[in-house]
């Protein structure tokens, strides 16, 4: 059984910062491709952030490239999303997943989600 847990969601004013983080446990979590995805209320599940699982490639939705940063530490088991310059947009529960499959932006690819951390940007 594959857990994951994230953590470091809060309340930040526009223009601030946060990391998110998300801790795995139950299997070898260097095999896994990693996401970052968020809901916000009223709308669909969107992509944030993808990391390969040897760390070495990215993907990055295009309303968060260049203020997102995913990384993942394989000896702490955990992936992390820095979040820099943040809107009110992106007020939504961030969410971290794990994939068998693929480095993808397509939730369908993923096996096992955690259980969301809320992020709210006050204006």
């Amino acid at each position: 059984q594959v857990q994951l847990v994230e953590s470091g969601g809060g309340l930040v004013q526009a223009g601030g910062s946060l990391r998110l983080s998300c801790a795995v446990s139950g299997r070898t979590f260097s095999r896994y491709r990693m996401g970052w995805f968020r809901q916000a209320p009223g709308k669909e599940r969107e992509f944030v952030a993808a990391i390969s699982s040897g760390g070495v490639s990215t993907y990055y939705a295009d309303s968060v490239k260049g203020r997102f940063t995913c990384s993942r530490d394989n000896a702490e088991n955990t992936v992390y999303l820095q979040m820099n310059s943040l809107k009110p947009e992106d007020t939504a529960v961030y969410y971290c997943a794990a994939s068998d499959y693929a480095l993808s932006s397509s939730q369908n690819q993923y096996n096992y989600w955690g259980q969301g951390t809320q992020v709210t940007v006050s204006s």
